[in-house]
């Protein structure tokens, strides 16, 4: 039986598989076909919270810190071709894996905490755009920060326009960013030989004094730890990687071994062009700041509109300060289309939710929007560089909860098979993980430990000590679930009771069978199973659980569009059933799904519940937290589990 396919598997649905790149044979036309998803990508590695460390690193430690960029560009690289290749081989981005393999209530969370770095991004390209617009036309923060809503209605028109329009907007805009810095940084002129020293690792030793045009200076090596730390952290973004897996499905491909490679070969192409002027790009920030601040003995340069006021002084041309706002404009700009993108992949990927595009932007607008316009208001204009370093910790924060996933999922050969990462790059990639999280840990325990010695409020002590604690148990939980769950797949021996001898059988004859159907393409195994129990007369009582947030706040009242959609589709197979010779009913139940199964067989007095495992074996089903393994604690009729 054919079962209708959901609309609410692929994700980005609405440019999904958009862009064809099986028609082009050669040439190239082939190679363009596959360009442009790590373009919007690269963006987030070059947004206005970056600019902050670049601008501080510059000015403090003179071109000293430019192998920190390059280490984490290299970071992001390997990161951003994992990420796109989950994408490809999987047709999954990383929500949407996430889901499927860990628990609703981790998943729950990692949920939220997507969303926070989503809003914390949008908050930091928020306020850079604000200030690009105050630098520039001289307008209030306040009122900067408001105009910035006007990007939803620009995303939703790009996005009508297809995926390439999208993608060159993008690109011009980061063409202009380039070639803004490209001038400011012939304009200052910098030391060729100085930057080439500035590839060698070293970080300054305390006490070391730097005289630089009769400047001197002792720097601390902490300081330089710390800037070092930032720059990484405000490098490498976790919603990128959920952004890059659902972009690079964008392009339709061949979905053979052959075609997969060639997919694969071009997004790491793409990913390492664009990540690489991504680079170019933040060492331009870091070498300006270093030929101008640094040398001149401005060493504690370390805000962006502070930098923007010294550029034309120092460098004895207006044109600097105002090729330097619209940089940061564009930067903005190209930054939050690609933000926004993200909350929709993580909402859709997680939830299953697919909001109307303008509700869903504006709504991640709004959260970004609010906590800047309060924060403005309390605080003041002078105060807003506290507000872009604050996002900056809460991105470190996620980041391990994006990462470590991904690294489980491009290493399991069970559903990458041929296209598994190979241990090399699993030993590369697990300890780029130690010293993201590690650097990360340091600088979210420095800014907690500020904030810790100013509060005298015991209440305010307790939540953090219990969120640090809650926050290290659910990253080692996501960490060690899978390899838990191989060794117990290795170790798992059934010991079965000794033969007692076989009674009489006696033949079943289900009346009402119950199938707990979950609108996927494995549904019609649960329907082929259901009709070929022996008996006639028999009733199918189809089933199906509403697990929106909606659900679970209004119950059988909801009338959100996931159930809405969700009461059409189980019509559609009812119907289908009734033509085929079937006497079925379709019934849509709400909030837990175990309980829910529960109630329906009860009151429906079914006789026989048929339900599918998804793979599932043994001792998975305690660490899945599956519906079987709840559900046949609640029930007393038999339980036919098909492998689905």
């Amino acid at each position: 039986m054919d079962i209708p396919k959901s609309t609410m598997e692929n994700s980005l649905g609405e440019v999904h598989g958009s862009i064809d790149t099986t028609t082009a044979k050669s040439g190239w036309k082939k190679i363009f076909s596959f360009m442009g998803p790590a373009y919007l990508v690269s963006v987030g590695y070059m947004d206005p919270g970056n600019w902050a460390t670049d601008i501080a690193g510059g000015s403090k430690f003179g071109y000293t810190l430019i192998w920190v960029l390059l280490a984490s560009n290299l970071m992001a690289v390997l990161l951003q071709t994992l990420s796109a290749r989950l994408g490809i081989v999987r047709g999954r981005d990383l929500a949407q894996a996430n889901r499927e393999y860990y628990p609703p209530t981790v998943n729950f969370f990692l949920w939220i905490l997507a969303e926070i770095a989503i809003a914390a991004t949008d908050l930091a390209e928020v306020l850079g755009m604000a200030i690009g617009i105050q630098l520039l036309f001289g307008l209030p923060l306040i009122w900067g920060v408001s105009i910035t809503v006007l990007d939803t209605f620009l995303l939703l028109y790009l996005q009508r326009l297809g995926m390439k329009k999208m993608e060159m907007f993008i690109i011009t805009l980061i063409a202009i960013i380039g070639i803004s810095f490209l001038v400011n940084i012939v304009l200052s002129s910098p030391s060729l030989n100085e930057i080439l020293h500035g590839f060698i690792p070293s970080l300054p030793d305390a006490g070391t004094l730097y005289q630089k045009e009769g400047i001197i200076g002792a720097i601390p090596r902490e300081t330089a730890l710390y800037i070092a730390i930032g720059m990484i952290g405000a490098t490498v973004m976790p919603h990128n990687l959920y952004l890059h897996s659902a972009l690079i499905q964008t392009r339709k491909i061949n979905r053979t071994e052959k075609g997969i490679k060639e997919a694969l070969k071009w997004s790491f192409i793409d990913s390492a062009i664009a990540l690489n002027i991504a680079f170019f790009i933040n060492a331009a920030i870091l070498i300006l700041a270093a030929t101008v601040f640094f040398k001149s003995g401005r060493t504690n340069v370390g805000e962006i509109s502070e930098a923007h006021s010294l550029l034309s002084p120092l460098l004895g041309t207006g044109i600097a300060s105002v090729l330097f706002a619209v940089a940061l404009i564009a930067s903005g700009q190209s930054s939050t289309v690609t933000g926004t993108l993200s909350g929709q992949i993580v909402m859709e990927g997680y939830l299953k939710i697919r909001l109307n595009p303008l509700a869903r932007r504006l709504l991640t607008r709004l959260i970004a929007i609010v906590p800047a316009v309060i924060f403005i208001i309390i605080s003041g204009e002078e105060n807003v560089d506290r507000l872009l370093i604050f996002s900056q910790v809460i991105l470190s924060m996620q980041l391990g909860f994006a990462i470590i996933p991904l690294i489980h999922f491009v290493s399991d050969k069970e559903t990458m098979k041929q296209f598994v990462i190979k241990k090399s790059i699993q030993v590369v990639a697990w300890l780029m993980v130690v010293v993201l999280v590690s650097l990360n840990l340091r600088m979210i325990l420095e800014e907690t430990t500020s904030y810790w010695q100013q509060q005298d409020s015991f209440l305010i002590k307790s939540l953090l000590v219990l969120s640090f604690i809650f926050f290290g148990c659910l990253l080692l939980y996501v960490l060690l679930l899978p390899l838990f769950k191989k060794k117990i797949d290795k170790n798992n021996i059934a010991i079965h009771p000794s033969n007692s001898g076989i009674k009489d059988f006696t033949s079943a004859n289900y009346k009402r069978i119950a199938v707990a159907l979950d609108f996927t393409n494995n549904d019609h195994k649960l329907l082929e199973a259901a009709v070929a129990q022996p008996g006639e007369n028999k009733t199918f009582l189809l089933i199906h659980i509403v697990e929106s947030p909606g659900s679970h706040l209004h119950g059988n009242q909801t009338a959100d569009h996931e159930t809405e959609q969700d009461r059409i589709r189980l019509d559609e197979i009812v119907r289908e059933m009734t033509k085929r010779g079937y006497q079925a009913e379709g019934i849509l139940g709400f909030k837990d799904r175990s309980k829910e199964i529960a109630r329906i067989l009860h009151e429906h007095e079914a006789d026989l519940l048929i339900i599918g495992s998804h793979g599932h074996k043994g001792l998975k089903d305690v660490l899945f937290g599956t519906t079987i393994n709840k559900v046949r604690h609640l029930v007393q009729v038999p339980i036919f589990v098909v492998n689905a």
